[in-house]
């Protein structure tokens, strides 16, 4: 990439991708069982880290971002090498990492510095959680010692060697010219690549370790490399940028040009190209290292390096998830970011030319279809056209409802454990489309129901258990269209409402009820303004504010509010809301003077009323 490009044209796609990122990750973070964690879930949430450490770093302006996600992969790497037993209290904190990873991008976004003291601790508390697996590897290096020969032989041929070589050297020229395998630097080579994607490979390249030598040949690019990192974990960051059928590993030495290689064994490797088959010559001058060095000869430890074969069941994500990073031009997606202005212009224009069209249908009404029928036949044909372009503009502006359901399970998890309950979130229909306006509008009511269900429906385990039930509360929040509507619940398990204690509560407050009230009526009371029968408040509700601004935010959506519930069984709260509020479809009503306009969404029936059926509600009229 030239000097002259300026990167911040790329900022804004990054940011994008870095909050999707991170939505996946906290989505992978939640549905990972502490016991047995998924190895496809470890690799998604490292890839998700992986990435945005990746675009940071490649701005070079977002520090405190890419530090932060460079510790943070780091932990997720030991924990998926099984080199860290993932427990609950990581999971906490891998949260609240990502809590702070999108406070970051947010001030980022904002041309602002990201909050220093947040930084510092979550930083902090990572490296706390670093050096517990320090110290459990150093606890355990003595009793590893005395493992029998061919075990470490086998597992770790590559490194023993090198380390042999660097203390030996003024090895004898027999000995430099005839290395194992082993002593060889990683060779990666990747054909069919971008120019643009080559630079930004040599940065992942470096990050893996020594770059001895890069060697760039039209359209293919080779890096000798000197590294601890597994060729499976190298392969994997290569398929951020580049397809697995473009890479090829195998063990050669650098080129006697690369002049990066270290004073210790510029010598051995000077001569290292010379004869790679002769391994053999090898044993007689080191005498400790024949077990070491002997199957070089059949090449088995190549055989290590071929083990990223589980790997590609995890490729596609790392590629969606990579797909549109400003680092390179590996471009596989098939979407296009617009921004939402854009869409809304679209939108008032396409609204405009429905109603000019509706117009003309209106005029052309009147016309004699035997003189004008080629005109007619047009309009018609206006009419069908301009409505297809309707539908097709207003599908750009709907979501599915899983933007909204997906922040959920976090909400659960962490109000459910400060109740000290154990509940379960189900979520059916998360693929039901709703208006982007409309669905970021419709979050802040559903947290305060799905809280208010932890707190005051589902019932403690022991509650739950002395009258039969599972210890584990279920609250399920589900979305369907029905007509012209959407249909949102949220419904529990719980005890349901305690109509005893609204009753009682109501008329010390003067609502005109009593005990014949039927419940269909008590139940809407609780959304009235200052209504609660909690009997102490809590970190979650009890102050009897939030249910009268939820109901009051659904009204002002265009919906309404239902409420049902069943003593023992639990309560359903059902929202009911418009598909979108761009464009309506309306009746026209004149009254006296005024003209109205009804949306048909709520016109049950139309009817010409006779002379007979039509009374004065005063004499004077």
């Amino acid at each position: 990439m030239s000097a002259g490009v300026d990167l911040s044209q790329f900022f804004d796609t990054f940011f994008d991708e870095a909050d999707e990122l991170l939505t996946d990750m906290e989505q992978l973070l939640l549905n990972l069982d502490v016991d047995n964690p998924d190895i496809d879930q470890l690799n998604g949430i490292f890839r998700a880290a992986h990435s945005i450490k990746g675009g940071a770093g490649t701005f070079g302006c977002f520090g405190m971002l890419a530090d932060t996600t460079h510790l943070l992969e780091n932990l997720l790497d030991y924990i998926r090498r099984d080199e860290m037993v993932l427990r609950k209290d990581m999971i906490d904190l891998f949260l609240e990492t990502k809590d702070v990873l999108t406070d970051q991008v947010a001030a980022y976004r904002n041309q602002q510095e990201p909050s220093q003291e947040a930084y510092d601790r979550i930083c902090a508390q990572l490296r706390a959680l670093a050096e517990e697996r320090h110290g459990a590897q150093a606890a355990t290096a003595e009793p590893a010692a005395p493992a029998s020969p061919p075990e470490p032989a086998e597992r770790a041929s590559p490194p023993e060697p090198a380390a042999v070589a660097a203390e030996t050297p003024t090895a004898s020229p027999a000995t430099a010219g005839s290395p194992a395998t082993g002593d060889l630097p990683l060779k990666l080579e990747v054909s069919r690549i971008k120019e643009s994607d080559m630079q930004a490979l040599a940065v992942e390249m470096a990050l893996m370790g020594e770059v001895l030598h890069e060697e760039r040949r039209g359209n293919t690019v080779t890096f000798w490399l000197r590294t601890a990192t597994s060729q499976a974990d190298i392969a994997a960051v290569c398929c951020f940028i580049v397809d697995e059928d473009q890479l090829s590993f195998s063990h050669e030495a650098a080129p006697a040009t690369a002049a990066v290689t270290p004073p210790a064994t510029a010598a051995a490797k000077a001569e290292a190209p010379q004869p790679t088959a002769s391994v053999p010559a090898a044993e007689p001058v080191a005498t400790p290292q024949p077990a070491a060095v002997t199957p070089p000869a059949d090449q088995p430890v190549a055989q290590p390096a071929e083990k990223p074969a589980p790997k590609p069941a995890a490729k596609p994500a790392a590629k969606s998830a990579a797909a549109s990073m400003p680092t390179g031009g590996h471009t596989g997606s098939s979407t296009i970011r617009v921004g939402v202005e854009k869409v809304d212009q679209i939108i008032n224009l396409v609204g405009e030319l429905v109603i000019t069209q509706a117009m003309l249908v209106q005029t052309a009404s009147t016309l004699d279809p035997v003189l004008h029928d080629r005109l007619l036949n047009g309009i018609e044909q206006l009419d069908r056209n301009a409505r297809d372009l309707q539908e097709a503009v207003m599908s750009i502006r709907m979501m599915p409802m899983d933007y909204v359901f997906s922040r959920f399970p976090r909400v659960v998890r962490e109000a459910a454990s400060k109740m000290g309950k154990n509940i379960r979130l189900v979520t059916q229909g998360a693929a039901t489309e709703l208006d982007k306006s409309l669905i970021e509008r419709i979050i802040d009511p559903l947290t305060h129901l799905v809280r208010n269900s932890i707190d005051h429906g589902v019932e403690s385990p022991e509650q739950r258990t002395k009258v039969g039930k599972n210890p584990e509360g279920t609250i399920t929040m589900t979305a369907q269209h029905h007509g012209g509507q959407i249909v949102i619940e949220v419904r529990d398990d719980g005890a349901g409402l305690n109509r005893e204690k609204i009753l009682k509560k109501a008329m010390a407050q003067g609502f005109p009820v009593n005990e014949s009230t039927p419940d269909e009526e008590i139940w809407p009371l609780i959304f009235a303004p200052g209504f609660s029968t909690a009997e102490q408040v809590t970190e979650i509700s009890g102050r009897g504010v939030g249910m009268d601004v939820v109901r009051r935010n659904i009204q002002g959506m265009g919906g309404h509010i239902q409420i049902f519930s069943k003593a023992g069984e639990g309560s359903t709260i059902r929202i009911v809301l418009p598909l979108t509020l761009a464009i309506l479809d309306g009746m026209s009503v004149r009254v006296g003077e005024e003209t109205f306009i009804l949306p048909l969404s709520n016109v049950t029936e139309s009817m010409q009323p006779t002379p007979e059926q039509i009374r004065a509600i005063s004499e004077s009229e």
